[in-house]
């Protein structure tokens, strides 16, 4: 009986170690239309995570798209390791390519959010351009402030995997 414990143990972990290696597609959450009726909740629906846009290079990456506000991190194989929505702030980078530059590891956002993994990768109008996520996983505000804002926030398994995978010299591609 120990045997066969053992055997489905180490089979449920092995299955679990390939699951995790894969790509993490996201979910999306169907919005109610118009016509629906008061009291109903939208129903969960699976989505396949979006292509990686045409345009944005290749080899090993982090593409973010302004127009899509998406992001996805591609390996050197072009294969998507991991893809998922931000939060821009309120002052986006022009489309082009650039290089992770430097990271820290938490520090307060400039809106006074306490913030993780930032991933500083342009500036423009004076304002750093950079990754990140609240440390307390909380989706930023409306910027509604008027002041400038160059964080591009995630939520935090996001921010987690963008931080391993976004090491200084890594390439960042904006696109459209």
């Amino acid at each position: 009986m120990t045997g066969l414990t053992v055997g489905a143990i180490a089979a449920v972990t092995v299955l679990a170690v390939q699951a995790d290696r894969g790509p993490h597609p996201t979910a999306t959450s169907a919005k109610p239309s118009t016509s629906a009726s008061a009291g109903v909740q939208p129903t969960p629906t699976a989505s396949v995570p979006a292509r990686v846009p045409d345009g944005s290079g290749t080899g090993r990456r982090i593409v973010y798209s302004l127009g899509e506000k998406r992001v996805w991190l591609v390996d050197a194989s072009e294969a998507t390791r991991r893809t998922f929505t931000v939060w821009p702030g309120t002052v986006s980078p022009d489309p082009g390519t650039y290089t992770v530059s430097s990271r820290n590891e938490a520090t307060t956002g400039s809106d006074g959010v306490q913030i993780e993994h930032i991933i500083y990768f342009a500036a423009k109008s004076g304002v750093s351009v950079a990754f990140s996520n609240a440390v307390d996983g909380a989706s930023p505000p409306p910027a509604d402030s008027g002041a400038k804002t160059g964080g591009v926030r995630m939520r935090k398994a996001d921010g987690t995997a963008l931080w391993a995978f976004g090491t200084v010299g890594t390439t960042v591609t904006v696109v459209n």
